[in-house]
Protein backbone atom coordinates (compact mmCIF):
# COMPACT_ATOMS: atom_id res chain seq x y z
CA UNK A 1 0.00 0.00 0.00
CA UNK A 2 1.27 3.69 -0.72
CA UNK A 3 1.72 5.82 2.26
CA UNK A 4 1.84 9.74 2.08
CA UNK A 5 4.58 10.83 4.58
CA UNK A 6 3.82 13.75 6.42
CA UNK A 7 6.00 16.00 7.99
CA UNK A 8 4.68 18.45 10.65
CA UNK A 9 6.32 22.03 12.35
CA UNK A 10 4.93 22.88 14.96
CA UNK A 11 2.66 20.45 17.41
CA UNK A 12 0.93 22.73 18.90
CA UNK A 13 -3.28 22.83 19.23
CA UNK A 14 -3.76 22.89 15.54
CA UNK A 15 -0.74 20.93 15.16
CA UNK A 16 -2.45 17.94 18.00
CA UNK A 17 -5.25 18.39 16.02
CA UNK A 18 -4.00 17.74 12.68
CA UNK A 19 -2.13 14.80 14.24
CA UNK A 20 -4.95 13.13 15.97
CA UNK A 21 -7.12 13.48 13.19
CA UNK A 22 -4.77 11.52 10.97
CA UNK A 23 -4.64 8.92 13.97
CA UNK A 24 -8.54 8.11 14.11
CA UNK A 25 -9.62 8.87 10.50
CA UNK A 26 -6.56 6.37 9.46
CA UNK A 27 -8.94 3.74 8.28
CA UNK A 28 -11.46 5.56 6.23
CA UNK A 29 -8.70 7.36 4.71
CA UNK A 30 -7.29 4.35 3.50
CA UNK A 31 -11.09 3.20 2.37
CA UNK A 32 -11.17 6.35 0.78
CA UNK A 33 -7.91 6.74 -0.99
CA UNK A 34 -6.15 3.76 -0.87
CA UNK A 35 -3.20 5.22 0.62
CA UNK A 36 -2.50 5.26 4.55
CA UNK A 37 -1.76 8.58 5.57
CA UNK A 38 1.74 8.57 7.95
CA UNK A 39 2.40 11.14 10.38
CA UNK A 40 6.54 10.61 9.50
CA UNK A 41 8.26 13.54 11.31
CA UNK A 42 7.64 16.33 13.61
CA UNK A 43 9.58 19.45 14.33
CA UNK A 44 9.06 21.45 17.24
CA UNK A 45 11.19 23.36 19.44
CA UNK A 46 9.08 23.35 22.66
CA UNK A 47 8.59 19.44 23.25
CA UNK A 48 10.44 16.54 24.30
CA UNK A 49 7.76 13.78 23.39
CA UNK A 50 4.51 12.99 21.47
CA UNK A 51 1.70 10.90 22.40
CA UNK A 52 2.10 7.49 22.83
CA UNK A 53 0.38 6.84 19.80
CA UNK A 54 2.92 8.63 17.61
CA UNK A 55 5.64 6.46 18.98
CA UNK A 56 6.65 5.69 15.12
CA UNK A 57 6.69 9.59 14.12
CA UNK A 58 10.25 10.96 14.38
CA UNK A 59 10.54 14.63 16.56
CA UNK A 60 13.41 16.71 16.61
CA UNK A 61 13.69 20.40 17.21
CA UNK A 62 15.05 21.22 13.86
CA UNK A 63 12.57 22.02 10.80
CA UNK A 64 15.62 21.00 8.09
CA UNK A 65 15.05 17.42 8.87
CA UNK A 66 11.46 17.64 7.45
CA UNK A 67 12.80 19.03 4.42
CA UNK A 68 15.91 16.73 3.67
CA UNK A 69 14.21 13.72 3.82
CA UNK A 70 13.77 12.23 0.85
CA UNK A 71 10.69 10.34 2.20
CA UNK A 72 8.71 12.94 3.28
CA UNK A 73 5.77 13.87 0.81
CA UNK A 74 3.58 16.80 2.77
CA UNK A 75 5.19 19.58 4.95
CA UNK A 76 2.69 20.92 6.92
CA UNK A 77 3.42 24.39 8.68
CA UNK A 78 1.65 25.70 12.09
CA UNK A 79 3.55 27.82 14.28
CA UNK A 80 1.81 30.71 12.62
CA UNK A 81 3.75 34.35 12.07
CA UNK A 82 5.56 35.35 9.41
CA UNK A 83 9.08 34.26 10.03
CA UNK A 84 10.25 31.82 10.67
CA UNK A 85 7.39 30.57 8.96
CA UNK A 86 7.69 32.19 5.84
CA UNK A 87 11.74 30.61 5.04
CA UNK A 88 10.66 27.25 6.20
CA UNK A 89 7.76 27.58 3.10
CA UNK A 90 9.94 28.52 0.69
CA UNK A 91 12.92 26.21 2.18
CA UNK A 92 10.40 22.89 1.61
CA UNK A 93 8.81 23.84 -1.81
CA UNK A 94 12.45 24.83 -2.68
CA UNK A 95 13.50 20.52 -1.68
CA UNK A 96 10.21 19.93 -3.72
CA UNK A 97 7.78 19.21 -0.94
CA UNK A 98 3.98 19.87 -1.23
CA UNK A 99 2.55 22.51 1.49
CA UNK A 100 0.35 22.74 3.16
CA UNK A 101 -0.49 26.13 6.57
CA UNK A 102 -3.22 27.31 8.19
CA UNK A 103 -1.27 30.93 8.29
CA UNK A 104 -3.66 33.34 7.23
CA UNK A 105 -1.09 36.49 8.30
CA UNK A 106 1.75 35.10 6.07
CA UNK A 107 -0.26 34.52 2.64
CA UNK A 108 -2.14 37.83 3.30
CA UNK A 109 0.77 39.53 3.31
CA UNK A 110 3.48 37.28 1.18
CA UNK A 111 1.28 34.60 -0.37
CA UNK A 112 2.07 36.07 -4.13
CA UNK A 113 5.68 35.05 -3.12
CA UNK A 114 5.25 31.66 -1.63
CA UNK A 115 2.49 30.83 -4.85
CA UNK A 116 4.87 31.90 -7.30
CA UNK A 117 7.57 29.67 -5.58
CA UNK A 118 5.30 26.74 -5.61
CA UNK A 119 4.60 27.28 -9.37
CA UNK A 120 8.05 27.57 -10.17
CA UNK A 121 8.61 23.94 -8.37
CA UNK A 122 5.24 22.31 -9.70
CA UNK A 123 4.32 21.49 -6.21
CA UNK A 124 1.03 22.52 -4.70
CA UNK A 125 0.04 24.67 -1.59
CA UNK A 126 -3.01 23.41 0.77
CA UNK A 127 -4.37 26.31 2.80
CA UNK A 128 -7.95 25.42 3.59
CA UNK A 129 -7.38 25.98 7.12
CA UNK A 130 -6.41 29.87 6.64
CA UNK A 131 -9.66 31.36 6.74
CA UNK A 132 -13.00 29.71 8.31
CA UNK A 133 -11.27 26.72 10.60
CA UNK A 134 -13.52 23.80 9.75
CA UNK A 135 -15.68 25.62 6.79
CA UNK A 136 -14.35 24.23 3.84
CA UNK A 137 -14.95 28.00 2.48
CA UNK A 138 -11.32 27.71 -0.34
CA UNK A 139 -12.62 24.14 -1.75
CA UNK A 140 -15.99 25.74 -1.98
CA UNK A 141 -14.56 28.93 -3.77
CA UNK A 142 -12.11 27.21 -5.91
CA UNK A 143 -13.89 24.38 -7.03
CA UNK A 144 -17.51 24.40 -6.37
CA UNK A 145 -18.15 28.06 -8.08
CA UNK A 146 -15.50 27.61 -10.31
CA UNK A 147 -18.20 28.54 -13.26
CA UNK A 148 -19.22 31.73 -11.78
CA UNK A 149 -17.97 35.30 -11.83
CA UNK A 150 -18.09 36.15 -7.96
CA UNK A 151 -19.90 39.44 -7.94
CA UNK A 152 -19.47 39.54 -3.83
CA UNK A 153 -17.87 38.45 -0.39
CA UNK A 154 -19.52 39.37 3.23
CA UNK A 155 -19.24 37.38 6.10
CA UNK A 156 -18.79 37.19 9.79
CA UNK A 157 -14.33 35.82 9.95
CA UNK A 158 -13.57 36.36 12.85
CA UNK A 159 -15.62 33.74 15.95
CA UNK A 160 -13.70 36.34 19.34
CA UNK A 161 -15.28 39.63 18.06
CA UNK A 162 -18.76 37.82 17.07
CA UNK A 163 -18.85 36.23 20.66
CA UNK A 164 -18.21 39.44 22.09
CA UNK A 165 -20.50 41.37 20.14
CA UNK A 166 -22.64 38.34 20.79
CA UNK A 167 -22.78 38.87 24.70
CA UNK A 168 -23.05 42.48 24.61
CA UNK A 169 -26.09 41.89 22.70
CA UNK A 170 -28.09 39.48 24.55
CA UNK A 171 -26.79 40.51 28.40
CA UNK A 172 -26.34 44.25 27.40
CA UNK A 173 -22.57 43.54 28.98
CA UNK A 174 -20.09 46.58 28.47
CA UNK A 175 -17.43 45.33 25.73
CA UNK A 176 -13.98 45.40 28.24
CA UNK A 177 -16.06 42.38 30.62
CA UNK A 178 -17.19 39.85 27.83
CA UNK A 179 -13.68 40.53 26.44
CA UNK A 180 -12.25 39.77 29.66
CA UNK A 181 -14.81 36.35 29.99
CA UNK A 182 -13.64 35.44 26.41
CA UNK A 183 -9.92 35.27 27.19
CA UNK A 184 -10.66 33.37 30.57
CA UNK A 185 -12.66 30.80 28.68
CA UNK A 186 -10.01 30.36 25.79
CA UNK A 187 -12.37 32.21 23.09
CA UNK A 188 -9.59 35.45 22.71
CA UNK A 189 -5.51 35.40 23.09
CA UNK A 190 -4.42 37.68 26.11
CA UNK A 191 -3.27 40.02 23.28
CA UNK A 192 -6.75 40.09 21.32
CA UNK A 193 -5.40 43.27 18.55
CA UNK A 194 -5.77 41.16 15.79
CA UNK A 195 -9.51 39.48 16.93
CA UNK A 196 -10.57 42.51 18.00
CA UNK A 197 -9.34 45.17 15.70
CA UNK A 198 -10.51 43.69 12.42
CA UNK A 199 -7.01 42.78 11.41
CA UNK A 200 -7.67 38.96 11.49
CA UNK A 201 -10.64 39.05 9.43
CA UNK A 202 -8.96 41.13 6.80
CA UNK A 203 -6.00 38.36 6.62
CA UNK A 204 -8.86 36.12 5.95
CA UNK A 205 -10.75 38.78 3.39
CA UNK A 206 -7.48 39.11 1.40
CA UNK A 207 -6.89 35.35 0.91
CA UNK A 208 -10.80 35.02 -0.21
CA UNK A 209 -10.62 37.98 -2.34
CA UNK A 210 -7.53 36.87 -4.16
CA UNK A 211 -9.04 33.05 -5.11
CA UNK A 212 -12.55 34.86 -6.16
CA UNK A 213 -11.14 37.45 -8.27
CA UNK A 214 -7.81 36.62 -9.86
CA UNK A 215 -6.05 39.17 -8.40
CA UNK A 216 -3.19 39.22 -5.65
CA UNK A 217 -5.13 41.05 -3.17
CA UNK A 218 -2.55 42.17 -0.01
CA UNK A 219 -3.43 42.79 3.57
CA UNK A 220 -2.86 46.65 3.10
CA UNK A 221 -5.86 47.01 1.07
CA UNK A 222 -8.17 46.54 2.76
CA UNK A 223 -9.86 49.50 5.05
CA UNK A 224 -9.90 47.87 8.84
CA UNK A 225 -11.73 48.75 11.99
CA UNK A 226 -12.58 47.30 15.04
CA UNK A 227 -15.23 46.78 17.56
CA UNK A 228 -13.20 47.87 20.34
CA UNK A 229 -15.17 51.35 20.41
CA UNK A 230 -18.28 49.57 20.05
CA UNK A 231 -21.01 50.41 23.06
CA UNK A 232 -23.80 48.74 24.90
CA UNK A 233 -26.14 51.85 23.96
CA UNK A 234 -24.92 51.19 20.08
CA UNK A 235 -26.36 47.67 20.85
CA UNK A 236 -29.77 48.89 22.00
CA UNK A 237 -29.95 51.58 19.08
CA UNK A 238 -29.18 48.97 16.50
CA UNK A 239 -32.01 46.61 18.39
CA UNK A 240 -34.54 50.18 17.71
CA UNK A 241 -33.72 50.08 14.29
CA UNK A 242 -33.99 46.14 13.58
CA UNK A 243 -30.49 45.14 13.70
CA UNK A 244 -27.33 43.65 15.29
CA UNK A 245 -23.95 44.59 14.92
CA UNK A 246 -21.89 42.52 12.97
CA UNK A 247 -18.36 42.48 12.05
CA UNK A 248 -18.15 41.87 8.44
CA UNK A 249 -16.16 41.52 6.09
CA UNK A 250 -17.32 43.04 2.74
CA UNK A 251 -16.18 42.76 -0.90
CA UNK A 252 -17.98 43.72 -3.79
CA UNK A 253 -16.72 43.01 -7.46
CA UNK A 254 -17.87 46.45 -9.42
CA UNK A 255 -15.83 44.60 -12.45
CA UNK A 256 -12.71 47.44 -13.21
CA UNK A 257 -12.52 47.69 -9.04
CA UNK A 258 -13.15 45.66 -6.22
CA UNK A 259 -14.24 46.70 -2.72
CA UNK A 260 -12.38 45.84 0.41
CA UNK A 261 -13.35 46.60 3.84
CA UNK A 262 -13.34 45.19 7.71
CA UNK A 263 -15.82 46.93 10.03
CA UNK A 264 -18.48 46.74 12.63
CA UNK A 265 -21.98 46.87 10.53
CA UNK A 266 -25.45 47.16 11.74
CA UNK A 267 -27.05 44.27 9.70
CA UNK A 268 -31.03 44.02 9.63
CA UNK A 269 -32.55 41.36 11.59
CA UNK A 270 -34.27 39.52 8.03
CA UNK A 271 -30.62 39.05 6.53
CA UNK A 272 -29.04 35.81 8.18
CA UNK A 273 -26.39 37.07 8.94
CA UNK A 274 -27.40 38.68 11.91
CA UNK A 275 -28.61 35.75 13.24
CA UNK A 276 -24.93 34.42 13.58
CA UNK A 277 -24.18 34.15 17.03
CA UNK A 278 -21.38 33.14 19.59
CA UNK A 279 -17.98 31.92 18.39
CA UNK A 280 -19.48 30.84 14.67
CA UNK A 281 -18.53 32.19 11.26
CA UNK A 282 -20.26 32.85 8.50
CA UNK A 283 -19.37 33.81 4.96
CA UNK A 284 -21.70 34.11 1.92
CA UNK A 285 -20.49 34.49 -1.77
CA UNK A 286 -22.64 35.63 -4.56
CA UNK A 287 -22.20 33.98 -7.78
CA UNK A 288 -23.65 35.35 -10.98
CA UNK A 289 -25.00 31.76 -11.49
CA UNK A 290 -25.34 30.44 -8.41
CA UNK A 291 -26.89 33.50 -6.53
CA UNK A 292 -26.15 33.68 -2.89
CA UNK A 293 -24.24 30.88 -0.69
CA UNK A 294 -23.94 31.15 2.62
CA UNK A 295 -21.20 28.85 4.38
CA UNK A 296 -21.38 28.10 8.12
CA UNK A 297 -19.25 26.55 11.46
CA UNK A 298 -16.73 26.89 13.74
CA UNK A 299 -14.11 29.00 12.66
CA UNK A 300 -11.29 28.20 14.83
CA UNK A 301 -10.20 25.34 17.32
CA UNK A 302 -7.83 22.25 17.55
CA UNK A 303 -9.91 19.74 15.64
CA UNK A 304 -12.40 21.93 12.95
CA UNK A 305 -8.66 23.55 11.65
CA UNK A 306 -7.29 20.31 11.99
CA UNK A 307 -9.93 18.78 10.06
CA UNK A 308 -9.02 21.66 7.66
CA UNK A 309 -5.60 20.93 7.28
CA UNK A 310 -6.40 17.30 7.03
CA UNK A 311 -9.09 17.85 4.09
CA UNK A 312 -5.76 19.84 2.33
CA UNK A 313 -3.26 17.18 3.30
CA UNK A 314 -5.54 14.32 1.87
CA UNK A 315 -6.37 16.45 -1.91
CA UNK A 316 -2.61 16.42 -2.26
CA UNK A 317 -2.59 12.86 -0.94
CA UNK A 318 -4.64 12.14 -4.19
CA UNK A 319 -3.07 14.24 -6.93
CA UNK A 320 0.30 12.16 -5.90
CA UNK A 321 -1.38 8.61 -6.53
CA UNK A 322 -2.90 9.85 -9.59
CA UNK A 323 -0.29 11.82 -10.91
CA UNK A 324 -2.32 14.86 -11.41
CA UNK A 325 -0.41 17.63 -9.03
CA UNK A 326 -1.87 21.28 -9.50
CA UNK A 327 -4.81 19.81 -11.30
CA UNK A 328 -6.98 22.61 -9.55
CA UNK A 329 -4.56 25.84 -9.23
CA UNK A 330 -3.89 26.78 -5.88
CA UNK A 331 -5.71 30.28 -6.25
CA UNK A 332 -8.29 28.55 -8.75
CA UNK A 333 -7.51 31.16 -11.47
CA UNK A 334 -4.04 29.70 -13.62
CA UNK A 335 -1.07 31.35 -12.26
CA UNK A 336 -0.45 33.50 -15.62
CA UNK A 337 -3.93 34.99 -15.64
CA UNK A 338 -3.60 36.46 -11.77
CA UNK A 339 -3.11 39.96 -11.96
CA UNK A 340 -2.96 43.29 -9.72
CA UNK A 341 -6.58 44.74 -7.95
CA UNK A 342 -7.73 48.12 -8.45
CA UNK A 343 -9.51 48.81 -5.05
CA UNK A 344 -12.38 51.05 -4.59
CA UNK A 345 -11.77 54.01 -2.31
CA UNK A 346 -13.37 54.62 0.64
CA UNK A 347 -14.10 57.94 0.30
CA UNK A 348 -16.61 56.40 -3.08
CA UNK A 349 -18.72 54.16 -0.60
CA UNK A 350 -22.51 54.92 -0.45
CA UNK A 351 -24.56 53.46 2.12
CA UNK A 352 -26.61 54.42 4.99
CA UNK A 353 -24.71 55.24 8.33
CA UNK A 354 -25.67 55.57 12.01
CA UNK A 355 -24.24 58.44 14.03
CA UNK A 356 -24.11 58.85 17.95
CA UNK A 357 -23.01 62.33 18.86
CA UNK A 358 -22.16 63.15 22.00
CA UNK A 359 -23.50 66.59 22.63
CA UNK A 360 -24.72 68.94 25.79
CA UNK A 361 -28.30 69.58 25.89
CA UNK A 362 -28.25 73.28 24.71
CA UNK A 363 -30.55 75.16 22.68
CA UNK A 364 -29.79 74.75 18.93
CA UNK A 365 -27.43 72.01 19.47
CA UNK A 366 -29.73 69.74 17.35
CA UNK A 367 -30.24 72.83 14.76
CA UNK A 368 -26.42 73.16 14.31
CA UNK A 369 -25.79 69.27 13.74
CA UNK A 370 -28.44 69.41 11.33
CA UNK A 371 -26.88 71.97 9.19
CA UNK A 372 -23.45 70.20 9.34
CA UNK A 373 -25.25 66.95 7.70
CA UNK A 374 -27.22 69.33 5.23
CA UNK A 375 -24.07 71.03 3.87
CA UNK A 376 -22.51 67.74 3.55
CA UNK A 377 -25.57 66.59 1.32
CA UNK A 378 -26.24 64.41 3.81
CA UNK A 379 -30.21 63.54 4.49
CA UNK A 380 -31.65 62.04 7.59
CA UNK A 381 -34.02 59.64 7.92
CA UNK A 382 -34.76 59.78 11.48
CA UNK A 383 -33.39 61.38 14.79
CA UNK A 384 -33.49 60.11 18.55
CA UNK A 385 -32.23 62.39 21.51
CA UNK A 386 -32.09 59.76 25.09
CA UNK A 387 -32.34 62.03 27.63
CA UNK A 388 -29.71 62.06 30.82
CA UNK A 389 -29.52 63.88 34.03
CA UNK A 390 -29.63 67.65 34.00
CA UNK A 391 -26.30 69.45 32.55
CA UNK A 392 -25.01 66.32 31.20
CA UNK A 393 -24.13 65.80 27.88
CA UNK A 394 -26.81 63.35 26.07
CA UNK A 395 -26.52 60.99 22.89
CA UNK A 396 -28.21 62.63 19.74
CA UNK A 397 -28.30 59.17 17.17
CA UNK A 398 -29.06 60.08 13.57
CA UNK A 399 -30.00 57.41 11.04
CA UNK A 400 -29.04 58.40 7.76
CA UNK A 401 -30.26 57.84 4.19
CA UNK A 402 -27.75 56.52 1.56
CA UNK A 403 -24.92 58.66 2.14
CA UNK A 404 -21.72 59.02 0.89
CA UNK A 405 -18.24 57.96 2.72
CA UNK A 406 -16.17 60.78 1.76
CA UNK A 407 -19.04 63.51 3.17
CA UNK A 408 -19.14 61.15 5.94
CA UNK A 409 -15.83 61.72 7.22
CA UNK A 410 -15.81 65.85 6.66
CA UNK A 411 -19.00 65.91 8.68
CA UNK A 412 -17.69 64.00 11.82
CA UNK A 413 -14.42 66.31 11.76
CA UNK A 414 -16.98 69.25 11.66
CA UNK A 415 -19.08 67.85 14.23
CA UNK A 416 -16.11 66.81 16.64
CA UNK A 417 -14.66 70.27 16.72
CA UNK A 418 -17.91 71.60 17.90
CA UNK A 419 -17.70 72.97 21.59
CA UNK A 420 -20.93 71.59 22.84
CA UNK A 421 -19.57 67.57 21.42
CA UNK A 422 -17.75 66.25 24.43
CA UNK A 423 -16.95 62.63 22.88
CA UNK A 424 -16.03 61.90 19.20
CA UNK A 425 -18.37 60.77 17.20
CA UNK A 426 -19.59 56.76 16.67
CA UNK A 427 -20.26 56.07 13.35
CA UNK A 428 -21.17 52.64 12.11
CA UNK A 429 -21.83 51.63 8.71
CA UNK A 430 -25.78 50.29 8.00
CA UNK A 431 -26.39 46.90 5.64
CA UNK A 432 -28.95 47.75 3.06
CA UNK A 433 -31.54 44.61 2.76
CA UNK A 434 -30.54 44.09 -0.71
CA UNK A 435 -26.81 43.84 -0.16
Amino acid sequence: MKKINVGLIGFGTVGSGLAQTLYEQKDRLIRKTGAEFVLARVADINIDTLPGQFSETVLSNNADDIFTDPEIHVVVELIGGMEPARTFLLNAIKHGKHVVTANKALLSVHGKEIFEAAVANNVEVGFEASVGGGIPLIKSLKEGLAANKIEAIMGIMNGTANYILTKMTDEGIPFEEVLKDAQEQGFAEADPTYDVEGIDTAHKLAILMTIAYGKYVHLDDINTEGISNIKPVDIEFAREFGCRIKLLAISQNHGSHVEARVHPTMVPDSQMLANINGAYNAIQFTGDTVGNVLLYGLGAGMMPTGSAVAADVVDIGRNILHGSVNRVPALSYLPENIGTPEITPMSALTCPYYFRITAMDNPGVLATISTIFKNHGISIKSVIQKSRNEHEPVYIVIHTHLANEEAVQEAIAELDNLEVCTQPTVKIRILTDDE
